[in-house]
């Protein structure tokens, strides 16, 4: 069985790590490793430029639960949702449009309220 990937998001005010899912989507991130970029904040979401390009997967999805790692296809974008965003109904947790589901937070994705927008945000592997 393949370990999952593990990667480490990190912002000034904290880190979180994440297991990812063997995707086509996870493997091209994984080579674009380390990246930094800039966040941005959307209702109770992160989301910031990867500079990866990659096809909507056919399982996309734009509800998903809270701590999902996911890549918006449209913006070649990781979000990370811990809460409503401005289109949720309700207390779910919707994405702008249909992305691609990478893994799972490790961690209390709550920790992602302390990214401020325009944060630096720093994504690497981590060695298991």
């Amino acid at each position: 069985m393949q370990t999952p990937l593990q990667i480490r998001i990190s912002w000034p005010s904290g880190h979180l790590n994440a297991s990812l899912d063997d995707t086509v989507t996870s493997q091209a991130l994984a080579r674009a490793l380390p990246l930094v970029s800039t966040a941005r904040t959307w209702g109770a979401e992160v989301y910031f430029d990867t500079g990866v390009s990659v096809s909507r997967e056919t399982g996309a999805r734009e509800v998903v639960e809270p701590g999902t790692v996911a890549f918006w296809t449209d913006g070649d974008a990781l979000a990370l949702p811990y809460g409503p965003t401005p289109i949720s109904r309700g207390d779910e947790c919707r994405l702008a449009g249909p992305c691609n589901v990478l893994g799972r937070l490790d961690g209390d994705p709550g920790l992602l309220a302390t990214v401020r927008d325009g944060d630096p945000v720093r994504v690497e592997l981590l060695d298991l």
